[in-house]
Parts: structure tokens; sequence; C-alpha cells
């Protein structure tokens, strides 16, 4: 017979969060997500690295398709920042934020270039390089290498907030929210840690109708035992927009686009590339260079891979 997660923390008499609960629940719940280690695995820095650059600001449904492909065409990081920035945009192209791609070029090359291929291990290291924020650095230390380090991201903001009935708003409550959560890292097991408080806010403590009866830390959760968890966390009001009067003087402007067709094996000019009309849709372009192929008669619309979702928020998971 198995008991819900309520039974379990009111048999026990808890009454503070404890780590071992959520370890204990996330050793029965835990996502078969792609870049995920099976239990029992070391976890690749690498793999971890490239699913957190790509689960910046994008859901881990839209994600999977790209990071596969990233895995097949660059299976090691020495490839990738051997590789040109205009492949790896290609690659990306779909996905959004390109200053990411870009990024994680950057960083493939300083990894190769100044730590031998190897990813640093210490927090400090890990946040000096490109692209990676606190956040990023922090989950990449605690997934991959196992260090004392607490990644907050919405889900765990979420998570923090309603357990200790926090009235503070976001996101002045960020430092109160970090140190909570900080309070609560175990000494062992900080990479399971950190990937167990981030399933927990994806798949029980949901923004909508969170679960919870299925919740390991329910009894000692303060929102809960008020009824109110789907209230937290708190968030300022956004101010009023103030009503503004400006005056704008339009200049027409007229774009001439001329189309060229040239025999192949043409070589481009220099600092530029040829690049044949069906491989148009998978690069990269900025909107106004999609806008002036349009007018050429060129559809440079990528097509959006299987399972892509177009949903963005701030929260990745």
């Amino acid at each position: 017979m198995t008991l819900s997660g309520t039974s379990l923390a009111r048999k026990r008499g808890t009454t503070q969060p404890r780590a071992v609960d959520l370890l204990a629940w996330y050793d029965r719940h835990r996502r078969n997500l792609p870049w995920r280690a099976k239990p029992g695995e070391t976890p690749d820095p690498y793999r971890v690295w490239l699913s957190e650059i790509m689960l910046q600001q994008t859901t881990v449904r839209a994600v999977a398709p790209y990071y596969a492909r990233f895995l097949e065409r660059f299976p090691k990081i020495e490839q990738l920042a051997a590789a040109e920035l205009s492949d790896v945009l290609k690659l990306w192209a779909g996905l959004g934020y390109y200053a990411r791609a870009r990024n994680l070029h950057a960083c493939a090359k300083v990894v190769v270039e100044r730590h031998g291929g190897q990813f640093p291990r210490t927090l400090a290291e890990l946040a000096e390089l490109p692209g990676l924020g606190p956040y990023t650095a922090a989950a990449i230390a605690a997934i991959a290498f196992d260090a004392h380090a607490t990644p907050v991201d919405g889900n765990v903001e979420r998570v923090i907030t309603r357990l200790f009935a926090r009235e503070e708003e976001l996101p002045a409550a960020k430092p109160v929210i970090r140190e909570l959560a900080e309070s609560l890292t175990p000494d062992a097991r900080t990479g399971d840690f950190a990937q167990a408080l981030m399933d927990l806010g994806a798949t029980i403590c949901t923004p909508k109708k969170p679960a919870c009866a299925l919740c390991p830390w329910n009894a000692a959760c303060a929102a809960f035992r008020r009824g109110d968890a789907e209230s937290f966390p708190r968030k300022a009001a956004k101010p009023e927009g103030t009503l503004r009067r400006d005056t704008f003087t339009h200049f027409p402007l007229e774009l001439t686009v001329y189309r060229a067709e040239v025999p192949p094996g043409t070589a481009a000019p220099e600092g530029t590339r040829f690049l044949p009309l069906p491989e148009v849709a998978g690069e990269a372009f900025p909107n106004l260079m999609r806008k002036v192929l349009a007018s050429a008669g060129i559809d440079p619309r990528p097509a959006d891979p299987p399972g892509r979702s177009p949903r963005r928020g701030g929260t990745h998971r």
C-alpha cells in the first residue's frame, strides 16, 4: 500500500522541510529528460551546460528536439568550439533569443582554449564564462559537479515563497528567497536536490491548481496550511502607464531588392557566402532581413520542428 505525501508527512510529524523527504520523492518521481543523467550515472558537464543554455526562457518541450540535433552535430565541446558561428546559428534557427547561440559558441571556445575542454568546477569560475549568469552557473555547478550551489529560477521561487508563506513581493523578495533556498540545500546530493526542486515546481507546485496533496513537503508548507498556496508568490503591481502625447513625422522609405542567380561553384565576395534557396528557411536571419527576402519572393520562415511550443516565459522548466 502506498501512502500519499500528506499521510507520510503527518506520520513522521514533520514541521520543517527536510531535504531527505524531497530527495526520497525525487527518487520515485524524477522526470526522464534527455539531458539528465540516469540514476548512478555521472552527469556530463557539456550536456548539462548545453541544456541549461537552451532552457533559458524556453520550455522543455521546445528545447528537446534542438538539444538532440545539437548533440548529433556537436557531440563534444571541441567540435562546437571549432564550428563556424553561422553553422551554430543555423542549427539554432527557430529557437529564438539568438544571443544565447552566440554566447554558446563563445563559451565553447573559452572552455576549449583556456580550460583544455573541461568545464571549471567552481561557481566563481563558471560565472566568468560567456552567457552564464548566477542561475546557470549554480545549476551547472550543482548538477554537473555536485557542488554546494543552489540554482533559483521561477519554479524554485514559487516553491520557496509557498513553503514559508513569504509576503514580500517579487522581484524585491529574490534575495530572501535565495537565502531560504540555500538554507535547505543539503551537503550531499546537491545536484539531485537542485533538480528535485525544479521538478517539484514544474509538476506539483505549479502556478495554478498546485497538487498539494501529492507534495512531499505539504506538512511543512505554511501556504498549504493556510489554504492559499496559489496566491504565492506575491508580485508587485505593475505601475499604471502614463499617457504621452508625441508628434511624429513619417518619412516614406523605399526598398529595392535585386535578386540574382549565379552559376554553381561561383565564389562569394570576400566576407560573404552564397546560400542555396532550400537552406534559406533554416538561417537565423533578423526580422528586417526576413522582410527583405519576402519582398524578393523568398519565404524566409523556418518550419516549426516537431514538439515546438511557441510559449515563452520567465520560468523554463
